[in-house]
């Protein structure tokens, strides 16, 4: 790996894909009967996109288009924003956030695939119509029955903002544990292993077909608040990371909360995640114990972790650009990751 990497500096990223790499990638794959190609690998190019955003009171938010479930995120906040909840760390803080993600969740599924063969543009569900219709489907007092599916990560997000007024918000994956599991010999390179979103059923939305894009769960995300701050935010954590970006979002944007505090707070998720095979809406510890009671009596399928700050929430991080162009990080004590200056 070290090799690649100084032979990347020298000959320029490209070879990655269309140079010395690229061919030695593609031996070893097929040593190993793989269906990625040099052809393939050839043919890859980034793509430019604009973003997808919705506005809120606070400011637009801005996440990233199919076939990433950046649509889910956006759609949760505009689902929360409408139900008018008040007070943070409340009931109707968590319940909403939870039943919100419900919704996007059903729509992520339905309708996040390759951007060449989407059965909807993304941006029919960010219309008023649409998000004022779905938040009436919306219980406020009783949890929606869970139709969870699995997913797994293992990811990092980095945020960055410099004096200039260039703020970046970024995330890499290799999906799963170790990816693929295969380590290109000749490269040193690890496969990720994104293909498992295919369907092998010709008929879904995410159909396995030569040429396409996998629906996939990296989002960064970032919001130009109408109070000037920029900020960058974002999260690891597969079916986790538009629900930890709600929760840090809402807490700090919403409810006022320094940013420190809006990552440190007690966390959950719904649903699945990294092979575990429980679908509950998962609390941590330090969760208030009245508010864990009024979400098992709404019908929420509550499982108390252990641990006070779990793996299993993520690691969320910050960046903002202040208006007079001062910068401010933080970063989430349950990872080791951090905030520097440099």
């Amino acid at each position: 790996m070290a090799d690649t990497l100084d032979h990347l500096s020298r000959a320029g990223l490209d070879d990655f894909y269309r140079g010395d790499i690229g061919r030695e990638m593609a031996a070893d794959l097929a040593a190993i009967a793989s269906p990625v190609e040099r052809a393939d690998l050839e043919r890859y190019r980034a793509i430019l996109t604009e973003p997808l955003s919705v506005p809120l009171p606070s400011g637009e938010v801005f996440n990233t288009r199919p076939p990433t479930q950046g649509l889910a995120s956006l759609l949760i906040l505009a689902l929360f924003d409408r139900l008018g909840v008040t007070q943070a760390e409340s009931f109707d803080h968590v319940h909403g956030l939870v039943e919100a993600t419900k919704r996007a969740f059903v729509w992520r599924d339905r309708a996040i695939a390759d951007p060449n063969r989407l059965p909807s543009p993304p941006e029919r569900y960010l219309a008023p119509q649409f998000l004022d219709a779905e938040v009436r489907l919306i219980d406020r007092r009783r949890a929606a029955v869970w139709p969870a599916r699995p997913a797994q990560g293992d990811t990092v997000w980095m945020g960055a903002a410099d004096a200039s007024g260039l703020v970046v918000s970024y995330i890499q994956s290799i999906y799963w544990e170790f990816g693929s599991g295969c380590v290109l010999p000749r490269t040193g390179v690890l496969m990720q292993n994104r293909g498992a979103s295919f369907s092998l059923d010709p008929n879904a939305v995410n159909a396995l077909a030569p040429g396409r894009q996998p629906f996939h769960t990296l989002n960064p995300a970032l919001a130009v608040l109408k109070d000037g701050r920029v900020l960058a935010y974002g999260t690891m954590g597969g079916d986790g990371q538009p629900q930890t970006q709600a929760q840090v979002f809402t807490r700090h944007v919403c409810y006022g909360l320094p940013l420190e505090e809006a990552l440190d707070r007690p966390r959950w998720l719904l649903g699945r995640t990294w092979g575990s095979p429980r679908t509950s809406l998962r609390v941590e510890a330090r969760l208030a114990a009245d508010l864990i009671d009024q979400l098992m009596t709404a019908g929420h399928d509550v499982d108390v972790l252990a641990q006070p700050y779990s793996d299993t929430m993520g690691h969320a991080g910050a960046v903002i650009l202040h208006p007079d162009g001062t910068l401010e990080a933080a970063h989430d004590p349950r990872a080791d990751g951090g905030a520097a200056g440099v």
